[in-house]
């Protein structure tokens, strides 16, 4: 409503000692001027900018004979201001004005209460007497209070009791216009409302009611708006007070108070209410006490501001400010400045040591508000925007409109001209979109034209259109516009024109255009205008109506308009667009005209008037669906009393189909009837939606203290024919913590704003010269907030029985995606309410939540968070209610949902013994890894842990959100280093480092894994990763068997030297080899185009191509299968098919050099066409055969010759290669299995990666060391096996398995020979790699490349020795620095 902004601002009175401070300020009906009083001095201020204008100081002789002055009252036109003194003096004082400029007069020689033309004053002993402004006594005798009668209600007239003794005067008073009576404090406390019973105000004629249960009142005010008067108590507390219309009775209509929850040391730290001020606007009250301290409450006692808590009581060094002191205060204009003289001055013995710099020279204190647009403009309640104005600028909560990425905004700028045309259609009234209206917590501020200001302050109204890209305000005179589009201001081009137009009623927007009420000054006439938007600001282009009487509050609902006139009249127009050739106008017609004068005592007392679709009946019941939808009713918020008035139809009803569509809406309304009391704010929609027909026809109401109320309506299931029997709406109340500016429907938010303050303090030191005001208090801003009203509303449904209503709207607001935390808090209210109750519940609720939330896929994973963030103790209640966490968990399981399973077994660690909980983990941990889910694998291995190792006392935390897992890769094995030389056993324990774990140590020590642990638990969960792991193995699973290995820390290798003749034997080679090309994405191997149509086909030259291959194969050419955006298989089937030309066609072919060159040229250049590259190595290959002799070739032909079949060969072999990653992985676990001696798993690696150096390197192993015999007949088995399979099935694999033939046979040889195997050492096989693997190599590479040209022999030993570079690279380097770096030199 009002929100405290930045700093206050302090003005200097002029310098002269404490005796002439000021203690009084008083502002004039208009707000312009303020009066402020000193003991012998009255100033005038004005307001904007806020100087000091002229200073009347008494002369010391009159001084002493009148006494100081105490208290101001301006007359109700500002020419004259009353002054009371202390000797009893009145002093009245003409204010003149010439060329709007003030002087004072001398004063004429004549407490204070101004009445219209009268002035009221009560003296101490007693009486009260009625004076005139200049100054008579009017001829009438003063009145006695003790002759006034004074009773419970005015139904019991004259009967009252007096008020009897002699010493009763009134210590403070108020009138109160709407009412017609003046509320009164006594100087003994009680408090009273006398109203004269006739309209001459004497003794005789004036009677008095009280309340009999306050004693200790001290200050009052009065609201004339809501009729409402506020006493101030001793206590510190504030009374309000209405009067009942029926017997004038006073009826209690709320109390302000600060409660014990909010400021839990508050209990007589106030003192007695010193005073109260309603806002201009009266939607808002300010109160100060005795000894210090500001606070503001909306109308109904919603509490907004309160400085006696948080950084206004307490500097940020913690310790504790003085309260500030009010002596006076007064509101400026449009409540946007509070004036305030705090309370140090000479009538304050005690002034405080960091303030009296301040007393010395004597300052008043502005503070500065900005407040809802929906104080003084109601009509924006059916919008979903917050507005609030300030005195020069407006603050929003829309994102930047130009940038709103929100597919629901932004489609309404794209289609602004259909949205014209059909403003109605389903689409057209879209909501903005929560990512829009939420969005950050920062407002958009926009600057209010500094040209309209000047001449127009103070802004009184503003609007906001639907879409929140246009901007209206009005300030005394005419009004502007701003786009948030284009960022300008749109003004009057003719100045006369604004300044001839004074806006009444408000403003607000239809489409594209403004609709205001206004009064035209020179024609003496009151209109109602319709300016475009897009056309220049002027009359000529506005479609003016006369109306007869003053309007005071405009609003529109879909085409129609709605005014309610100070004759208490409401008027309904229709509005429609017109377009004039060129010009575009908007038509208005008076529909219908209500009178309302028979129920409306004061039309002032009417806050908004709203045209609603709502009704008693929903949409089903009446007799046409189209009905529904209609302007139904009318809602009036009559003070505070929200009264409807809905459509007759009781009466015939025209249903023609030629009848005028405007017959409808000419139906008379029926008498009103009251919806509710205590309203502030009402807010509807004139959207529809089917699916959230519950929250788009409701009507959401603001009641201050008592918190929100919706009027739901109600809908069979299934549109079946509603019971007679059941209301078809009900009101259900809720609280909220923030005070509601905004509802969104469909998203079932309420949008607010907050005071927020920030301490600068720090930056001064605590002796400067002067305390500083950015010291004394803190730097007030204004934070946007939201909360979720759902729970509440679903809760209240079920307390009734309305559990299908209920479920209706719940799953109506399933796919919002804060359901889940809505579900939670519903449950956890309801716990925490019953399970605290001292009195035992005769009907709890928490059963039929529970039975309501199972209803909904979530049910598990509310539970357990309601559970987890709800103390020990009410846990037995819960799940008395919602069922055993046992069987939950294991619905957890069932459902695959380990995460939620996870949170159970915390709940069952503090339930159940630990015998159960260990069962449970195991079942956990057991999924868990079957699923990969390495995270909670680690937690519950330290879950477990704790469990056996007695500290079950603190439970473990689980992970609340699952990291996403990185089981794609062994990214875990870059800080892990494991050189080939080391044994398993003396691997560091700190190279292990789990890089993200949310409750475990850096890494699981290398402790935890060793042989000696003798703790039974770690035994437990080492038997239980074993057993997994040989699971993996005995699956084939490799890939996920590194995962698991690296993500838990598993000692692999130790293991796998265990296992090596068990589960780390291999048993089929051939369904191993296809695993690991499903598991790893590696491609068949495919035979080569040479094998199939070229002199190639024999051993020697293929593997001249597979070094060359060897060599270049690793990073060059990776681009290459980057570049063609084939996949591989593709690529190998349509080589294939290319091989076609037949020897026949291409020994015909005459050979002319540069056409060979042109043709295997073109491959280079276009590396996508398959067709190009297998047909040109084709020509080249036989063509060069034409010659007959290969040693006879030119030798720059052979060259390029070798150049096409290494890029053929290439290009194979990159069509048979995995993903690099697989790659690295793989070569990985060769390491690991070397290690730890699995030789048979190397020989499939090393034929799965076709490295025939991998094959000899075991070979050689095999040969040189004391290999188990067993191992090696396995070996030769498998080999032989894969060999029969790469014959039927995969002939792939043949070129490679020729290449390792030799080697072959000398394996058939060992085993042969070998009739006793020895014990295998790992130590002697972790050396031996390195030193035979540059003999192998050699060996190998003087075998194959015997019997070479000589032209290619440089070329072929090159890469001979690169490939031996590159293996040893690849074993030696990552190892040695310590880090895997995962790439392939």
């Amino acid at each position: 409503m009002y929100f405290l902004s930045g700093w206050p601002k302090r003005l200097l009175c002029p310098p002269g000692s404490p005796a002439e401070a000021p203690f009084h300020v008083q502002s004039d009906p208009q707000r312009a001027f303020f009066a402020v009083l000193a003991p012998a001095r009255l100033s005038i201020w004005y307001s904007r900018p806020s100087v000091l204008i002229v200073t009347y100081k008494e002369p010391a002789k009159s001084s002493i004979q009148f006494g100081s002055y105490r208290q101001a009252e301006w007359r109700p036109d500002s020419t004259m201001i009353a002054v009371s003194t202390a000797n009893g003096y009145i002093l009245f004082f003409h204010v003149i004005s010439s060329r709007g400029d003030k002087y004072l007069y001398e004063p004429v020689y004549p407490n204070l209460q101004s009445v219209l033309e009268d002035l009221l004053v009560a003296t101490s002993d007693g009486l009260l007497h009625l004076i005139h402004w200049e100054g008579m006594t009017n001829g009438r005798k003063a009145i006695n209070l003790c002759t006034v009668p004074f009773s419970v209600d005015l139904q019991s007239s004259r009967v009252g009791s007096f008020l009897g003794f002699a010493d009763v005067h009134i210590r403070d008073m108020e009138y109160c216009a709407t009412l017609d009576g003046f509320a009164v404090v006594f100087n003994d406390g009680k408090v009273g409302f006398i109203t004269p019973v006739s309209s001459r105000f004497t003794a005789e004629q004036l009677h008095g009611v009280w309340p009999q249960d306050v004693v200790d009142g001290t200050c009052v005010a009065v609201n004339n708006k809501y009729r409402l008067m506020a006493f101030g108590c001793a206590s510190g507390s504030v009374q309000v007070y209405t009067i009942d219309n029926t017997t004038g009775a006073m009826l209690l209509s709320h109390k302000l108070e600060l409660t014990a929850k909010q400021y839990p040391d508050i209990w007589n730290k106030t003192g007695a209410v010193k005073l109260i001020r309603w806002s201009p606007d009266n939607s808002v009250v300010i109160v100060t006490w005795e000894y210090g301290g500001l606070s503001l409450w909306s109308v109904f006692g919603a509490q907004l501001i309160c400085t006696l808590g948080g950084d206004f009581a307490y500097r940020s060094d913690g310790t504790k400010k003085d309260p500030l002191k009010i002596s006076s205060m007064s509101w400026g204009a449009e409540g946007y400045h509070l004036w305030v003289i705090s309370g140090f001055g000479s009538q304050h013995i005690e002034i405080e040591s960091d303030l009296r710099n301040i007393v010395k020279q004597p300052s008043i204190l502005l503070f500065q508000f900005i407040k809802s647009v929906l104080t003084v403009n109601p009509c924006m309640s059916n919008q979903e925007q917050v507005l609030l104005q300030g005195e020069d600028r407006l603050y929003l909560n829309c994102g930047e409109a130009s940038q709103t990425q929100n597919p629901r905004s932004s489609s309404h700028s794209q289609q602004k001209p259909s949205q014209e045309r059909s403003p109605f259609a389903d689409g057209g009234l879209e909501s903005q979109g929560l990512s829009t209206l939420l969005g950050h917590r920062h407002w958009h501020v926009v600057q209010i034209s500094s040209t309209y200001l000047e001449s127009n302050w103070p802004i009184r109204f503003s609007a906001i259109d639907k879409l929140g890209q246009n901007i209206a305000v009005v300030g005394k005179f005419g009004f502007a516009h701003y786009s948030l589009l284009t960022k300008k201001w749109k003004l009057f081009g003719n100045i006369t024109q604004e300044q001839n137009m004074i806006v009444t009623g408000g403003l607000a927007w239809w489409n594209d255009f403004m609709v205001l009420a206004c009064y035209n000054i020179s024609d003496h006439q009151e209109e109602l205008r319709v300016y475009l938007r897009t056309s220049n600001l002027d009359n000529a282009f506005a479609h003016v109506t006369k109306t007869q009487a003053e309007t005071l509050l405009l609003s529109v609902f879909r085409d129609m308009v709605i005014v309610f006139r100070a004759d208490c009249s409401i008027c309904l127009y229709s509005i429609e667009r017109k377009s004039d050739g060129s010009n575009t106008m908007a038509g208005i017609q008076v529909l219908q005209e209500v009178s309302m004068s028979r129920y409306i005592p004061h039309p002032f007392l009417v806050v908004s008037v709203t045209l609603t679709s709502v009704s008693t009946e929903n949409g089903i019941t009446l007799k046409m669906p189209q009905q529904a939808r209609d302007a139904e009713s009318i809602m009036l918020n009559l003070a505070g009393q929200l009264i409807m008035m809905q459509r007759d139809r009781s009466g015939p009803q025209i249903r023609e189909k030629d009848s005028n569509p405007n017959q409808r809406k000419l139906l008379p309304f029926c008498p009103p009837v009251v919806l509710a009391q205590s309203v502030e704010n009402v807010w509807t929609t004139c959207r529809a939606n089917k699916q959230k027909r519950h929250l788009l026809e409701a009507l959401w109401l603001s009641c201050g203290g008592a918190g929100m109320k919706v009027w739901l309506p109600l809908f069979p299931r299934d549109h079946r024919k509603p019971h007679s029997f059941l209301s078809q709406r009900i009101m259900l109340p809720f609280h909220i913590n923030i005070y509601p500016l905004a509802v969104l429907f469909e998203d079932a938010l309420v949008l607010g704003a907050v005071n927020d303050t920030l301490l600068y303090d720090s930056l001064y030191t605590r002796n400067t010269a002067r305390e500083q005001l950015e010291v004394l208090f803190p730097f007030c801003v204004v934070e946007r907030t939201s909360q979720i009203y759902l729970h509440h509303i679903l809760r209240q449904l079920l307390v009734r029985n309305l559990g299908e209503q209920a479920l209706l709207l719940a799953q109506s607001c399933a796919a919002l995606p804060y359901f889940p935390h809505v579900l939670e808090l519903m449950l956890h209210e309801v716990l925490e309410e019953e399970a605290t109750s001292r009195e035992p519940i005769p009907d709890p609720l928490l059963p039929t939540v529970a039975k309501f939330i199972t209803e909904f896929p979530l049910f598990l994973q509310t539970v357990v968070h309601c559970a987890r963030k709800t103390e020990y103790a009410l846990w037995n209640y819960l799940f008395a209610a919602v069922g055993n966490p046992k069987d939950l968990f294991e619905e957890c399981l069932m459902a695959q949902d380990l995460d939620t399973a996870a949170s159970y077994l915390i709940i069952l660690q503090n339930m159940e013994v630990p015998a159960v909980s260990r069962q449970h983990a195991t079942l956990l941990f057991n999924t868990a890894l079957e699923q990969g889910k390495w995270d909670l694998c680690r937690h519950m291995i330290r879950f477990l842990k704790a469990i056996g190792s007695g500290e079950s006392e603190t439970p473990p935390s689980t992970p609340t959100v699952q990291e996403p897992s990185s089981s794609g890769g062994f990214e875990f094995f870059r800080n892990r280093s494991i050189s080939l030389s080391q044994s398993a056993e003396n691997v560091p324990s700190s190279k292990f480092s789990l890089q993200k774990t949310l409750s475990m140590p850096s890494g699981p020590s290398g402790k935890r894994w060793s042989k000696d642990s003798e703790c039974a638990e770690n035994m437990y969960i080492d038997m239980m990763l074993w057993r997994h792991a040989r699971r993996l193995l005995e699956d084939v699973r490799l890939k996920d068997l590194g995962c698991f290995a690296a993500q838990l820390g598993f000692e692999l290798i130790s293991w796998l030297c265990k296992e090596r003749t068990r589960a780390a034997r291999v048993d089929n080679f051939v369904i191993a080899l296809k695993r690991l090309h499903k598991d790893f994405l590696w491609p068949l191997p495919i035979i080569p185009a040479s094998s199939v149509s070229s002199p190639f086909k024999n051993g020697k030259y293929r593997t001249v191509g597979e070094q060359l291959l060897k060599s270049q194969s690793a990073e060059p050419f990776m681009n290459l299968e980057m570049d063609a955006g084939i996949s591989n298989i593709q690529r190998s089937q349509s080589w294939l098919s290319n091989i076609g030309p037949t020897h026949h066609e291409i020994d015909t072919a005459s050979s002319h050099g540069p056409q060979m060159q042109d043709a295997f040229l073109l491959p280079l250049s276009n590396k996508g066409d398959e067709c190009s590259i297998g047909s040109a190595t084709d020509l080249t290959e036989s063509s060069s055969m034409v010659d007959g002799d290969w040693t006879m070739v030119d030798e720059n032909f052979s060259t390029l010759s070798l150049t096409q079949s290494e890029l053929e060969h290439i290009s194979m072999e990159l069509a048979s290669k995995g993903p690099h990653k697989s790659q690295v992985q793989l070569r990985y676990l060769l390491h690991i299995f070397m290690e730890a001696g699995c030789l048979d798993w190397c020989i499939v690696i090393g034929l799965i990666l076709r490295e025939s150096s991998i094959i000899s390197q075991i070979l050689v192993i095999a040969q040189s060391s004391e290999i188990d015999g067993e191992m090696l007949q396995n070996i030769k088995t498998g080999l032989h096996a894969v060999d029969r399979w790469a014959s039927t099935d995969c002939p792939g694999y043949k070129p490679f398995l020729n290449i390792i033939k030799p080697q072959l046979q000398k394996l058939s040889e060992i085993t042969e020979e070998q009739v006793q195997p020895d014990a295998f050492q790992p130590t002697a096989v972790g050396k031996t790699p390195e030193q035979t693997s540059p003999r192998a190599e050699e060996s190998r590479a003087s075998s194959s490349h015997g019997s070479i040209p000589q032209s290619e022999v440089g070329v072929s030993s090159m890469v001979t020795r690169k490939d031996e570079d590159t293996t040893r690279a690849e074993e030696e380097e990552p190892f040695q620095d310590g880090t895997y770096d995962c790439s392939v030199s």
